[in-house]
């Protein structure tokens, strides 16, 4: 049967993470995902950014894909093109990057089983990577990679182990007396300490980047944030207190004992995307002995009177996608810079609150993190 002739269209508006352009018919040049399941066709996209979905579901009377964090931008109905066979595509074409999805089969959420799943609105969702045009940046190539290994250190004030995953760049097993820099990168909301690996690709960025020339060799840690303990649109109720004796008390600690790290504030670095952002803002406030590199990625904004103590504070890095507010994030940047701070700006066109906007935040900021 003539898959065009299955597809049923929703409005651009409705669709999450689809572009505002005019719609036009898509190319018939689909492909199957880069994230699906060994040996699974389907999800596919197509040159344009279009992405077509097939699921089987026999008994059911109504599927939908449903695109965007949690599902909540809109989604795209499919139609039943066999017994058994209900496919769609997209009303239009999808931003460039990696989205969460999942389907909802007479109302009950389901993951799509052709696909691999991330952990994204504090539940594994179903992934999609609509290509890049600037992807070779966080490509897997043929040079010397670093490793990511999972660490599980004690925790007295949660009173269990808790989980971290730690990059340590190439060569760092081959010279044991080179010590590193340590950047803590945290997560955003409804995220985990997976996020980065997996969704963002730190590990490939930080290799690209290494294996070019462009970026000093450091270690990055990424642990949970605590975030998920407050649901979506809580974050007034959200104390910081728990997560900072976690970081500042229990992890740096123990990274330090068990990585040849530089233990010391000028070479310490935090940043975060999103509520991760948050959770570094009201940290380095807090603790200026501990960090002296801060990031907020999509996570908000310092202003200099924020900051008591300049000589501390050896860069801070603030970024944003296009479409969400460049010119606050440009502003402060530039208030930062009148005040005699090192700051640096930086917006990723054409995206959103989203991974793209964060994989080339870290390509940007890694470069910049512990210059001599």
């Amino acid at each position: 049967m003539n898959l065009k002739c299955s597809t049923i269209v929703l409005a651009a508006a409705l669709l999450g993470g689809i572009s505002a352009h005019a719609q036009t018919a898509p190319l018939e040049d689909f492909k199957p995902s880069t994230l699906n399941q060994p040996g699974q066709e389907y999800p596919q996209v197509n040159s344009q950014g279009y992405a077509r979905f097939r699921i089987l579901a026999p008994d059911a009377q109504k599927v939908v894909v449903s695109l965007g964090l949690g599902g909540t931008r809109g989604g795209t109905p499919l139609a039943k093109v066999t017994d058994s066979l209900w496919m769609g595509t997209t009303a239009g074409p999808m931003e460039e990057g990696f989205h969460y999805y999942h389907v909802t089969i007479d109302g009950g959420v389901f993951n799509d089983p052709g696909t691999s799943n991330f952990y994204g609105s504090t539940r594994w969702e179903s992934g999609i990577e609509i290509p890049a045009h600037d992807q070779e940046f966080y490509a897997l190539k043929n040079v010397q990679h670093g490793n990511v290994q999972q660490v599980l250190f004690p925790s007295k004030s949660t009173n269990t182990s808790r989980r971290a995953f730690v990059y340590t760049p190439p060569g760092y097993d081959k010279d044991l007396a080179k010590r590193y820099p340590v950047f803590y990168l945290q997560h955003g909301w409804g995220e985990d300490e997976t996020a980065w690996s997996n969704q963002g690709h730190a590990n490939l960025i930080m290799d690209n980047l290494i294996a070019e020339g462009k970026c000093k060799p450091f270690i990055i840690v990424m642990t949970y944030g605590m975030t998920n303990e407050i649901k979506f649109g809580g974050l007034r109720n959200f104390s910081i207190t728990p997560f900072q004796t976690v970081l500042i008390d229990e992890l740096i600690p123990y990274i330090d004992a068990n990585f040849r790290t530089i233990a010391d504030q000028p070479h310490r670095a935090m940043g975060g995307l999103s509520m991760g952002g948050m959770e570094t803002k009201t940290i380095t406030l807090a603790r200026p002995d501990v960090f002296s590199h801060y990031a907020l990625l999509s996570g908000g904004l310092y202003a200099p009177d924020d900051i008591k103590d300049k000589s501390k504070v050896k860069l801070i890095f603030l970024s944003c996608g296009s479409f969400e507010r460049p010119d606050g994030v440009k502003n402060a940047a530039a208030a930062l810079k009148a005040a005699g701070f090192n700051a640096v700006s930086y917006v990723s066109e054409n995206t959103r609150h989203e991974f793209q906007t964060w994989r080339r935040s870290l390509h940007e900021l890694a470069p910049l993190l512990f210059k001599d």
